[in-house]
């Protein structure tokens, strides 16, 4: 860490916020519709321009390609345009099983790394430096890639999972979940590390999706647990989210029909999508601004990080 970050542990904001957004088709995987990219995103930004607060986009190549001018909107309101992957597809390792999702194959991440690349860059006109997996289910190999196409952030690392590393680091080049001395910095998104889980996968520590399924209130509560614990550890917080425009549109509740089946989401998935989701957001910016955080995309995180 530099001298600058180093300052900042002992300013006036007691915290940071990077705000993640996963630009991508509605309900992750589960739909090839972009609802919540063509309308929800603009209400999003709404939102954030009312906070006066900058926001991270990882982009999906397809997500970008079919949305160009929700991809200029964003670019002209001034927040950071990131990559997603060139589909909502399992890049990385796999955390727990899907059925019929099985992860792109070892010596096909770079290639795809590199098309996500190159579309974001053409769409926008900008060379994304930060990069998330989908699902947030990234690996040492997802790592080397990003780190020889010249990304500085990767906010993949899921810490409901792995449960430290609990603060921004430089992972190694033979372990992704360990420090090392790669340049890149891995982001851990956040999660209460407190609660004794009862899931095999920890997922009941994550963050996601408290602040529309229970309240804004309810995930600061979480927010606090967190922030207490790394202090405790002699560390500054960040807070690093992962949200998704479809969020903040409605989304079906029942069974979408694709001809061969149907699929029905969990109803937590899709649980007070829209106007609901973006109230409890526009609430939960104002309380971690009351708190001390201090807004911050990827990339500008991940300078100050910088040897």
């Amino acid at each position: 860490m530099d001298k600058k970050h180093q300052k900042l542990t002992t300013g006036t904001t007691s915290f940071d916020v990077v705000l993640g957004f996963d630009m991508e088709t509605d309900i992750g995987s589960y739909t090839p519709f972009y609802n919540g990219v063509q309308l929800g995103t603009p209400l999003l930004l709404e939102v954030l321009k009312k906070q006066d607060v900058q926001a991270t986009f990882f982009w999906t190549g397809h997500a970008a390609t079919n949305n160009l001018d929700i991809v200029l909107q964003v670019k002209e309101a001034g927040h950071e345009t990131g990559c997603h992957g060139l589909f909502h597809e399992t890049l990385g390792d796999e955390i727990f099983p899907l059925p019929n999702n099985m992860p792109i194959l070892f010596e096909e991440v770079e290639g795809r790394i590199i098309k996500a690349t190159n579309i974001v860059k053409e769409v926008s006109g900008l060379q994304p430096s930060s990069f998330r997996c989908p699902r947030l289910w990234g690996s040492t190999k997802v790592v080397q890639v990003l780190e020889k196409l010249g990304y500085i952030a990767d906010a993949s690392f899921p810490l409901y999972f792995y449960g430290s590393p609990f603060v921004p680091y430089h992972p190694s080049e033979e372990n992704w979940t360990q420090p090392g001395n790669m340049k890149i910095l891995e982001i851990p998104n956040f999660c209460d590390l407190t609660m004794k889980s009862k899931d095999e996968y920890n997922r009941d520590r994550d963050q996601w999706p408290l602040f529309r399924t229970k309240s804004a209130k309810f995930l600061m509560e979480k927010v606090d647990k967190f922030i207490s614990f790394v202090q405790s550890h002699g560390k500054r917080p960040v807070l690093c989210f992962y949200l998704h425009p479809w969020e903040f549109y409605p989304m079906p509740k029942g069974a979408i029909n694709f001809g061969e089946c149907n699929v029905k989401p969990l109803s937590f998935i899709v649980k007070n999508c829209g106007p609901n989701a973006l109230m409890q957001f526009d609430i939960l910016c104002s309380l971690l601004k009351e708190c001390g955080g201090r807004f911050i995309t990827a990339k500008e995180l991940a300078e100050e990080y910088k040897y």
